[in-house]
């Protein structure tokens, strides 16, 4: 499923046009983006939790060639799914 067809499932769910729809779930992506960027996390009960992690720096390789390249360290985005999620996936 991509975005346009999220929209079309939100509007036709909540009853409501497709306008008002992809105006909610841009609102929804920019919170939780905004959340983020803040080292904050959000969590939605039952669905999951969104949060921020750092990753260390580390030796990596590189495929082609072998030789060992230095990765930096990062701060990365993550989403851990709640019990609802799981138990829905796994029927």
């Amino acid at each position: 499923m991509n975005k346009s067809e999220l929209i079309d499932a939100v509007a036709t769910s909540a009853d409501i046009p497709k306008a008002v729809a992809g105006r909610a779930l841009d609102a929804v992506i920019e919170s939780i983006t905004t959340a983020l960027s803040e080292k904050d996390q959000v969590v939605l009960v039952g669905f999951g939790t969104f949060a921020v992690k750092d990753r260390a720096a580390r030796t990596g390789r590189n495929p082609q060639t072998g030789a060992p390249i230095e990765i930096k360290a990062a701060t990365v985005p993550s989403f851990k799914a709640g019990k609802a999620l799981k138990d829905a996936v796994n029927k």
